[in-house]
């Protein structure tokens, strides 16, 4: 090994008996059993459903609670435990007012105690340590650690009695169900789209951003997102449109603190006395800090898709090298028809008082100054750019961990299952290479604000071979103007990519694992982007196990159409399980879901057969390395 280096690891490890204390430290951490990994995909802004997922470790602590008190405690008690362990602060009012005080206190933190222990057993008592608040870390740390020869009821009942006595009972309580959350769930990847539909992703972003391990795959709705942040301002247009289309006017003022009086004054100006019926916004959720009136709200939303579809036909005609097609400059304004595949529709709005029939991508001089006001406000707002840092910095087009290759949308194929290719910057890339390359391409859009690099945006967001869209074309503008949604062949009808079918086949998916470096044999592809249609048969494992598609509609929007709330998949050291969560109620929380084992892996795995555990066989090999220099006298011990 370079001697420099090992001047350098020396620095860190200055003794014989520092070094060779770190390799038994590794060694000993390696032989536990592998953390618990969770998957979770297209969460599309339902923080709700979201946190309590990640505050029952999707089902996970219930099922803890069950091992340890299943024998002893009745089911009622137990549910009122977990609940507990989600809600400290909320249950913890209810609970220690309905009975004895001091007498509620002592059984529950004892309750709690032995949930700590079943969640922390595969974990360093050092590794336990850092997670505790650190104002309890003393007292959390002797709980969870008397040795065998300590009469362990009696010690349990001295320190419980000072807890109270001291009257800090329901700060510990709180401390100790926040504990076991943190420690139940481990690692957390996120298969994209954080954003959309649902109220408030900034809520869900705000979490992931204060937890320890958690990695983004980007989806095509966090892209449009990144692309509005870098300053496109077709996909600002988008952004609004969206979240103007879902009544999510909280998620833009009070969220990100973005400005749309500007809009609202030119919305009511062109529109106010026109009939926007069809834009009245779609409510799952209402509005608590920013309620916009409905006939405003309908406004705004035409005065944006206009504007979008404007600036979207202006980078097409940008870009010819992205084979896209705006319909709205086809469209026949005189007699109100567009003409699509031959055919010609009449338009179900006709009234474009912004639009110049000569010219109709061109922005009016009122949208152009409106355009810059909200890039302005995008660009300013503190909070997104802080989000999008996060996205980037955690964040990729795929990852690859343990054996699992993430991403959200497909690898673009044709229809004989060859990989498409896309044209940046005049090459080509497919696969592995185009993912490779998005990557360095959005970095560079928010980082230098490439102008080239910001345009694509728009093309990931919506174009036929981006590996985050998926289908043949974007047909909002057919949803909007002609609306007939007749099935497979309608107007409005997305064709998805040929990747969708050919992923149903093992060998195309061993050999998409094979391109990313990945075991064909023990591997697999997580996606998301597409909802489990669970109601009419669809299920979310695929390929002989190879594959499995996670969005089972934890958004709102879709749960009419999977018949469930999400999927989590859950990674342990036993196995690989799917939990089928049910729709939640804030009012009463949310039921324990189903989890269905779905691989059973043919050994315990431990941290040595993890991704960490062979970075920590490289940090071994290493200090191995140090400690025979020091034995050989080459470099010479500091301490």
């Amino acid at each position: 090994m370079d001697k420099k280096y090992l001047r350098l690891l020396a620095e860190k490890y200055p003794s014989i008996e520092s070094a060779a204390s770190e390799i038994i430290n590794l060694s000993a951490i390696r032989s536990l059993p592998k953390s618990t990994e969770f998957f979770f995909s297209d969460l599309h802004g339902e923080y709700e459903a979201f946190l309590h997922m990640i505050k029952s470790a999707s089902g996970i602590i219930r099922n803890k609670i069950d091992k340890v008190f299943g024998k002893t405690v009745s089911a009622a008690k137990r549910e009122t435990l977990a609940n507990l362990i989600y809600y400290p602060e909320r249950e913890i009012k209810k609970l220690s007012s309905s009975s004895d005080d001091d007498e509620w206190a002592r059984l529950t933190i004892y309750r709690l105690i032995l949930v700590c222990e079943a969640i922390s057993a595969k974990y360093t008592r050092s590794r336990v340590r850092k997670r505790i608040p650190e104002k309890m870390r003393y007292i959390v740390d002797e709980l969870l650690n008397v040795t065998d020869d300590v009469n362990k009821e009696f010690y349990y009942d001295r320190i419980i009695s000072s807890i109270i006595e001291t009257d800090i009972a329901e700060s510990f309580i709180i401390s100790l169900c926040k504990l076991i959350q943190s420690l139940a769930v481990d690692k957390l990847h996120i298969i994209g789209d954080i954003f959309d539909r649902g109220p408030r992703p900034d809520i869900i972003l705000d979490e992931l951003i204060n937890m320890h391990d958690v990695d983004v795959q980007w989806g095509n709705h966090d892209i449009s997102w990144i692309g509005a942040a870098s300053g496109n301002t077709a996909l600002i247009a988008n952004v609004l449109r969206v979240s103007i289309k879902y009544n999510n006017f909280d998620v833009l003022e009070d969220g990100y603190g973005l400005n749309l009086r500007a809009l609202a004054v030119f919305a009511n100006e062109i529109y106010g006395g026109s009939d926007c019926k069809r834009y009245y916004p779609t409510t799952y959720d209402p509005n608590i800090y920013d309620p916009i009136d409905g006939d405003l709200a309908a406004q705004m939303h035409k005065a944006i898709t206009v504007i979008q579809l404007k600036l979207e036909a202006q980078l097409i005609a940008a870009h010819p090298e992205w084979g896209m097609d705006s319909r709205f400059t086809r469209v026949d304004f005189a007699n109100g028809t567009v003409e699509i595949d031959g055919q010609s529709y009449e338009l179900k709005d006709k009234f474009f008082p912004t639009v110049d029939p000569t010219d109709p991508s061109r922005l009016t001089d009122k949208e152009a100054e409106l355009m810059a006001i909200l890039q302005t406000s995008f660009g300013h707002s503190e909070k997104l750019i802080r989000h999008v840092r996060f996205l980037l910095q955690r964040g990729s087009m795929y990852n690859v961990c343990n054996g699992n290759l993430m991403f959200h949308g497909c690898i673009p194929m044709d229809e004989d299952g060859k990989r498409l290719t896309v044209c940046i910057n005049g090459r080509d890339y497919g696969g592995k290479a185009l993912f490779n390359e998005i990557n360095e391409l959005v970095n560079r859009a928010f980082y230098a604000h490439e102008k080239y690099a910001v345009d694509f945006m728009m093309y990931l967001w919506c174009g036929a071979k981006s590996p985050l869209f998926g289908k043949d074309r974007m047909t909002f503008f057919e949803r909007y103007f002609i609306g007939e949604l007749s099935g497979s062949k309608g107007i409005c009808h997305e064709k998805f990519n040929s990747y969708y079918a050919f992923s149903e086949n093992e060998d195309v998916c061993r050999d998409i694992l094979r391109e990313f470096s990945i075991d064909e044999n023990t591997g697999h592809i997580i996606n998301g982007h597409v909802p489990v249609k669970l109601k009419e048969g669809e299920r979310p494992v695929r390929a002989n196990g190879k594959l499995y598609v996670i969005d089972g509609g934890i958004s709102k929007a879709y749960q009419l159409t999977t018949g469930i709330a999400g999927y989590t998949l859950i990674y342990d050291s036993h196995s690989l399980s799917l939990a089928e969560h049910k729709p939640f109620d804030p009012k009463t929380g949310g039921e324990t879901p189903e989890i269905h084992v779905v691989e059973k892996l043919p050994e315990r795995a431990n941290i040595s057969d993890t991704d960490t555990g062979r970075e920590l066989l490289d940090q071994i090999n290493d200090l191995k390395e140090l400690l025979a220099a020091y034995q050989s006298g080459e470099i010479k011990e500091m301490a």
